[in-house]
């Protein structure tokens, strides 16, 4: 056996031992996947579009309970018009926070009402000042929240929803809280939400899981807030495709047909 041969052997050895590997793994993975309760989305699946109410509800859930603590860096008070707030009520929101510009002709930074440009107002400073006002642990910025953890949708929402009352066998830690669904099921972050805790405007019950269910859809939308123009295009794609195949199947019969 030569050099060449040893190498494409070692390669392929290499390649079969990954794919053994990640055959293991793929299972553990549902496994844990499994132990979050699915939910069904609406704005899921290739023709899935956002619930623009549910994600209204969820922006103010989000604005009255999870801004104290939460960060949404990438998100600007503009951007809420794609969910169905006219300019008039973007700049009534935004006017509600001062943040700071300048210098001005004197050289000093000054406060001014936010404006629907400028990104939502972050609850810190900056991310000592959050360490120190939450026990020493960060709130993690929820702009790309959904995105960033393993069950998306159904992760936040069971984290929302799965706080409880330690087992009498549970240890907690010092400023630790037991969540069923958290991993180690100790969580730095207290219960957020309660039944009645946000008042709807549009008279939708308030109950816990409804709560949950708008921020983690107004979540989801700030996480992807492009994904129903993606989903058209793709459907356009796709049918344009199709006709092309059509298209090619025909002329490939025709020049054929001439050569029999």
């Amino acid at each position: 056996m030569n050099k060449g041969d040893c190498k494409i052997m070692k390669k392929t050895l290499s390649l079969f031992v990954f794919l053994i590997t990640l055959a293991l793994a793929l299972p553990v993975r549902a496994a844990e996947d499994e132990t979050l309760p699915h939910q069904h989305w609406q704005h899921k699946g290739i023709l899935g579009v956002y619930d623009k109410a549910a994600v209204q509800r969820g922006f103010q859930v989000y604005k009255e309970v999870c801004s104290a603590c939460h960060a949404m860096k990438f998100m600007s008070y503009r951007n809420l018009e794609k969910i169905g707030y006219t300019p008039d009520e973007v700049k009534a929101v935004a006017a509600q926070y001062t943040v700071t510009d300048g210098p001005n002709d004197e050289g000093e930074m000054f406060e001014r009402p936010a404006l629907p440009s400028d990104h939502f107002k972050s609850p810190f400073k900056n991310d000592k000042a959050a360490r120190a006002a939450n026990n020493g642990a960060l709130p993690p910025d929820m702009s790309l929240l959904v995105k960033a953890r393993d069950g998306g949708e159904d992760y936040i929402f069971s984290i929302l929803t799965g706080f409880e009352t330690p087992p009498a066998d549970v240890q907690l830690m010092a400023g630790m809280n037991y969540n069923k669904y958290f991993p180690g099921h100790q969580i730095a972050m207290a219960k957020p939400l309660s039944d009645g805790q946000v008042s709807y405007a549009d008279g939708t019950p308030n109950s816990l899981e409804q709560e949950a269910r708008d921020v983690t859809q107004f979540l989801a939308w700030v996480s992807e807030p492009h994904m129903e123009q993606r989903k058209q295009m793709g459907i356009k794609v796709i049918l344009f495709l199709l006709v092309f195949a059509g298209v090619m199947f025909n002329t490939n019969r025709k020049v054929w047909s001439k050569l029999h």
